[in-house]
C-alpha cells in the first residue's frame, strides 16, 4: 500500500495570474546619515497589478499624461489654445480702456 501526499503545484502561469488580479505593493525606505543627521532619503514604492486591478484602485496617471498618450497630449495642446485665446482677448481689452483713458486726458 501507497501513501499519496496531495501536492499543489502552481506554474508560473498560475502565480502571475494571482499577482495581477489581486496585486503586489513593495515599499521601501533607504536613509542615509551621518552623526544623526539624514544627509539623503530615498522612498520606493512599486506596484505591480493589472490594468484593471490599478484602475480600480484609483491609479490611471498614465491615461492623463501627455508623454504617454496622444489623447492626453491633444487635450493639453487644446487647453493651452483655449487659454491663450482668452489671455489675447483681455489683454486686447486692457491696451482698448488704456488708449481710452489717454486719449480723454487734457495736457
Amino acid at each position: 500500500m501507497t501513501i499519496e501526499h496531495p501536492t499543489q503545484s502552481s506554474s508560473i502561469v498560475d502565480v502571475l495570474e494571482t499577482v495581477l488580479d489581486k496585486g503586489v505593493v513593495i515599499a521601501g525606505d533607504i536613509r542615509v546619515g551621518l552623526a544623526d543627521v539624514e544627509l539623503l532619503t530615498i522612498k520606493i514604492r512599486l506596484i505591480v497589478a493589472s490594468v484593471d486591478k490599478a484602475k480600480e484602485i484609483g491609479m490611471d496617471w498614465w491615461e492623463t499624461d501627455p508623454y504617454l498618450n496622444s489623447k492626453a497630449a491633444e487635450q493639453n495642446t487644446k487647453q493651452l489654445e483655449d487659454e491663450n485665446k482668452e489671455l489675447q482677448k483681455r489683454i486686447e481689452q486692457l491696451e482698448k480702456n488704456a488708449n481710452a483713458g489717454q486719449s480723454n486726458r487734457f495736457v
